[in-house]
């Protein structure tokens, strides 16, 4: 029995999201951020930063695109925004790309 791939239809709108969201992952120092925010973690622009060993600016700017394309959400409390996948999922594509670079 052959497994046939799952087709979704979706609109020209829903198309445009998704290569959105996935033009946006599409840069190392982004894998790097969406693999550390893995697991349902929830982490600050500082320690992002810190754990990458990148410029707190540089960290904010690519936080800010992966935000604005629908892959992270923030919470704020007090004076820290908690950055966090949007979806779940995510981490799966994430996940794929990392093991086909591998090979």
């Amino acid at each position: 029995m052959t497994n046939k791939p799952m087709k979704f239809n979706l609109t020209a709108e829903q198309l445009e999201k998704a290569a959105g969201m996935l033009k946006a992952i599409a840069h190392p120092l982004r894998i790097a951020i969406i693999n550390l925010l893995e697991d349902s973690q929830q982490r600050t622009v500082s320690e992002i930063h810190e754990k990458l060993g990148i410029e707190q600016s540089t960290t904010s700017h690519h936080l800010g695109i992966l935000k604005d394309k629908g892959v992270l959400a923030s919470k704020r409390d007090g004076k820290n925004t908690y950055y966090y996948l949007k979806h779940e999922n995510l981490s799966s594509i994430v996940d794929c790309i990392n093991k086909c670079a591998c090979d």
